[in-house]
């Protein structure tokens, strides 16, 4: 994970340890996610990687499966966009 300055270090945390409970979901199709910056307006910003990164699902992924769980475990999470 990047360790970018971030708004509100202690919600970028909070991010990062859900992150880390969906990366291995990830990693056993092949794929992979990296935690790039939690914004101030609550978007989320990863990157999708491996498998992933070329997968047709690939936005299903990110808002069925990872957008989801976040703003169930992290209420403040308004979005969640990939970054190439």
């Amino acid at each position: 994970m990047t360790d970018a300055p971030q708004t509100n270090p202690e919600l970028y945390e909070r991010v990062a340890q859900v992150i880390e409970g969906i990366r291995p979901h990830l990693q056993g199709d092949g794929g992979d996610i990296e935690l790039i910056s939690v914004e101030s307006d609550g978007t989320v910003k990863v990157q999708l990687k491996g498998a992933c990164s070329g997968c047709p699902h690939a936005a299903q992924t990110l808002k069925m499966g990872v957008e989801r769980t976040l703003r169930e475990h992290v209420p403040e999470v308004r979005e969640v966009v990939n970054v190439e």
